[in-house]
């Protein structure tokens, strides 16, 4: 069975991809006006078993203006006039977000800020403080 292969641990049959086509836009004359050559692809991710719920969930927070209110991802392309290219294209762009979605995020190491930076913080500050106290008139009493 064809499938497309996201990484070694993510392959995902193309049994469950749904393609529709439709009239593509911008120029291109008789061709465009004839031929269905927009291609929508549409995935049904939540009752996919190829992905794990941490993927799943990350495509619903990273990826949750594409998904309709079906639950399904939708992914067009019409940059080509061929309907092949224009499928091949769609399983790319598919294939790049799930990748994105499967990476493990880096956990974050706290820090301590250098001693220069502190310095040119305390630095700053007094600067900005100088500054506000140049524009109080002469007379006004101190806060």
């Amino acid at each position: 069975m064809p499938e497309l292969r996201v990484n070694n641990s993510i392959q995902i049959p193309l049994a469950e991809l749904k393609f529709t086509f439709a009239r593509s836009s911008g120029p291109g004359g008789q061709n465009v006006n004839k031929v269905n050559s927009k291609a929508m692809l549409r995935w049904a991710f939540d009752q996919s078993e190829h992905i794990d719920d941490r993927v799943k969930e990350r495509l619903r927070t990273r990826w949750g203006g594409r998904i309709n209110k079906n639950g399904e991802i939708v992914i067009s392309d019409d940059n080509s006039r061929d309907q092949r290219t224009n499928i091949e294209s769609c399983l790319e762009k598919l294939r790049v977000i799930l990748l994105d979605c499967a990476a493990r995020e880096k956990t974050r190491r706290a820090t301590r800020p250098s001693r220069g930076s502190i310095e040119r913080r305390i630095t700053d500050k007094k600067q900005r403080s100088e500054t506000k106290r140049m524009r109080r008139s002469p007379g006004a009493p101190p806060e």
